[in-house]
């Protein structure tokens, strides 16, 4: 038995626990924020710790993480990203937030509750400053929200999608209340992973530069210093309202190379490192420094192709490009059989799964018959891919593009695009201005079909790549419904309808496979958030 089969072997237990993990969080989360009732919390006994005495030792605990890519600035509601998220959420919290299993838990909201169909109300927790020393209000959480979903307040957030269709925001009484177009089915789920609260005079009297370099949040961590595209340096924020963290300091930064991050890990440089490639597996476990730390992610990768581009306008080629790919074959070649193929945008275990779609079939010959039915034989293509952003993204774009080029009648050629680069041209407000065809991966841990479909695939998604009527209305259909049942209905035929229309091509669900210092005690999340605040000392 070789080591690779040893070490899948292991991988794959490790990760069946971990997607139990995710299916349990997704119900926990539907139980907890679904229901449309009262959702009273135990937030100051889970989340409220600010008589947490102190870590009992004067070593300094610092914790140095290397990602595959830095952020795209500061700014913690100017982006789409999850790299730049793990960055700017060590120093700004929201309402609410989730638990290492994806459970709803109180973070600067202690209670919330849903008032009526469309109307949420959260109670702010008393006695909570930003980095600066000013008292957050409510007026600051009111304008978070604003910032967010209005494009007249500052930016045009990429996050416009994540709270839900906001129609108006009050405070008072130590409460903020916000109302939707709308029922809103999945407000708490939605408020549990997306909503960074900021300081409205510290926004408003600084300029996006200055907010994009620095940090005023209220998190557990304070920014010491900001080295653009290199690394990002935080201390133990001393006024923290929430659990005292033992990590003192903490660094993050980034390299685009796997195999340098595992040499950082083994030469420890590093305490955790991202996306540990499988074939690195047996060398970080044979090492007497660090292990290695995986997890089912909640991140599905795609090809996607833009509707209104030829050819990719053509259902026909683009049900080709799925037939062109041999799915099974990049799993097993090139990911080691590290990842789990798909044919929908929803993955197992998500609100809105489609049991009976099957993923596309590997069928040259039906998709040179396509490729001919489409009109757009002869075409020359260009397959556009981050570099080192996902687990083997460049191996899996290269194998993909490889494929499509062997058909008899496309041409396909590779183009290697630094993440920070490519990531811009995909979250412009433009449709205009996006890739016609490039690898991405989307996270979402909200669990719910609709927090990938409508950013990605509706006609007002922010991030999106399709206009289609039919998609459209099931998803303004979903949103305004309040039996989950029925709701899950709808968002499994809208499942089966996106799998027929063929916008991206399906590829997989991304493992995430993290190498850890043996000096520290960390376990990984399902939605890649890097907790530094809860690593602790071997």
């Amino acid at each position: 038995m070789s080591d690779k089969d040893t070490n899948r072997r292991r991988f794959m237990q490790a990760a069946g626990s971990a997607a139990a993990a995710v299916a349990l969080a997704g119900c926990a989360g539907g139980d907890g924020g679904d229901s449309g009732e009262s959702t009273p919390t135990e937030t100051d006994e889970s989340g409220g710790g600010s008589d947490t005495e102190e870590p009992d030792t004067e070593e300094t605990l610092s914790v140095n993480v290397t990602m595959g890519q830095m952020d795209s600035g500061l700014d913690p509601q100017d982006h789409a990203e999850t790299n730049t998220e793990i960055i700017v959420g060590q120093a700004y919290d929201g309402l609410m937030d989730r638990d290492k299993n994806g459970g709803i838990i109180a973070s600067l909201a202690t209670e919330w509750e849903r008032v009526e169909p469309g109307v949420a109300r959260f109670t702010l927790r008393d006695g909570v400053t930003f980095h600066n020393g000013d008292d957050l209000t409510e007026e600051d959480v009111a304008y978070s929200i604003r910032r967010i979903v209005d494009n007249d307040v500052g930016i045009s957030s990429p996050q416009a999608n994540d709270l839900g269709a906001v129609s108006e925001v009050e405070t008072g009484d130590g409460e903020v209340t916000v109302r939707f177009d709308g029922l809103n089915p999945i407000v708490f789920q939605l408020f549990a992973t997306n909503g960074p609260v900021v300081q409205q005079s510290w926004i408003e009297e600084n300029g996006s530069d200055f907010i994009n370099q620095n940090v005023n949040g209220t998190g557990p961590f304070q920014l010491t210093e900001y080295d653009s595209g290199n690394q990002v340096s935080f201390e133990r924020n001393p006024d923290y309202w929430g659990e005292v963290t033992e990590v003192d300091e903490a660094t993050l930064g980034a390299s685009s190379e796997s195999s340098t991050r595992v040499n950082r890990l083994l030469a420890e440089e590093s305490d955790i490192v991202t996306n540990v490639p499988p074939q690195e597996v047996s060398r970080i476990e044979g090492s007497d420094v660090a292990g290695v730390n995986p997890v089912a992610s909640t991140r599905v990768i795609f090809l996607q192709m833009r509707y209104d581009v030829e050819p990719f306008s053509s259902q026909q080629f683009r049900q080709a490009m799925n037939y062109a790919v041999d799915l099974e074959g990049i799993i097993e070649n090139v990911l080691n059989g590290f990842g789990t193929p798909t044919g929908q945008p929803t993955l197992e275990a998500f609100t809105g799964y489609n049991p009976d779609v099957e993923p596309y079939p590997y069928d040259p010959e039906e998709a040179e018959r396509l490729v001919e039915e489409s009109g757009h034989a002869g075409v020359e293509i260009t397959l556009q891919t981050p570099i080192g952003r996902y687990l083997k993204d460049v191996e899996i774009a290269q194998a993909a593009a490889n494929q499509i080029d062997s058909l008899s009648n496309v041409s396909c050629e590779l183009e290697q695009r630094e993440f920070s680069s490519l990531v811009q041209d995909i979250t412009t407000g433009n449709i205009e201005d996006k890739p016609h065809f490039n690898l991405l991966g989307w996270g979402n841990g909200e669990f719910d079909g609709s927090q990938t479909i409508i950013p990605l695939l509706a006609s007002n998604g922010a991030l999106t790549i399709l206009k289609n009527d039919e998609v459209d209305a099931l998803m303004e259909e979903a949103q305004n419904e309040a039996d989950p049942e029925a709701r899950e209905e709808i968002l499994r035929e809208a499942n089966a309808l996106l799998h027929d229309l063929a916008p991206w091509v399906f590829m997989h669900q991304q493992f995430s496979v993290y190498g850890v210092s043996n000096d520290i005690e960390w376990q990984p999340r399902n939605d890649e958030f890097i907790d530094i605040d809860t690593v602790t000392r071997r």
